[in-house]
């Protein structure tokens, strides 16, 4: 089995809820993540990151940030899909990453990654900072239309839960 299949196993299950068999699973591919995540080899560092989200890794947030540098957009974005499914009903993972995702958002040369870091934003809790920052780029006419839409998307969100706790 791969790595990337044994996170594919490891996802279906965490949806599941098969907590037992998803912590054997995990313990056993702990090593071959690792591994996988220093690989010089980017595609195999993307498996990598993104089974860091598929097996639910709480404990390698600090190889994941890693990710989230990487030199190669394929890795960045894998990061950032780890991101997103660990912080599901979870914000404290994205409020701890808030401004390396804001400096993703703005700054990123791809533009995938641009708009999966928007994304990843819309789990985390609903902070100024990060509303006028999504509603900018959805104001910028320069900026490209899908991560426009996107941004106002989340950013609308963001404003709505922001709003339902005043």
């Amino acid at each position: 089995m791969t790595l990337a299949e044994a996170a594919a196993q490891a996802h279906e299950l965490a949806q599941s809820g098969s907590e037992r068999e998803l912590a054997t699973l995990r313990q056993q591919w702990d090593e071959e993540v690792e591994a996988a995540a220093r690989s010089g080899d980017y595609r195999e560092r993307a498996v990598a990151y993104r089974a860091i989200g598929q097996f639910r890794y709480r404990q390698k947030l600090e190889l994941l940030r890693r990710g989230l540098e990487d030199d190669s957009p394929a890795v960045r974005g894998s990061a950032l899909v780890s991101v997103q499914l660990l912080s599901k009903g979870s914000p404290g993972l994205v409020n701890s990453m808030r401004p390396l995702l804001h400096t993703m958002v703005s700054t990123d040369s791809n533009q995938a990654v641009r708009r999966l870091a928007v994304v990843c934003l819309r789990n985390g809790s609903p902070q100024r900072e990060t509303i006028v920052l999504l509603n900018g780029l959805a104001e910028d006419d320069d900026e490209e239309p899908a991560l426009r839409q996107s941004a106002r998307t989340v950013a609308a969100e963001l404003r709505k839960r922001a709003g339902s706790k005043a």
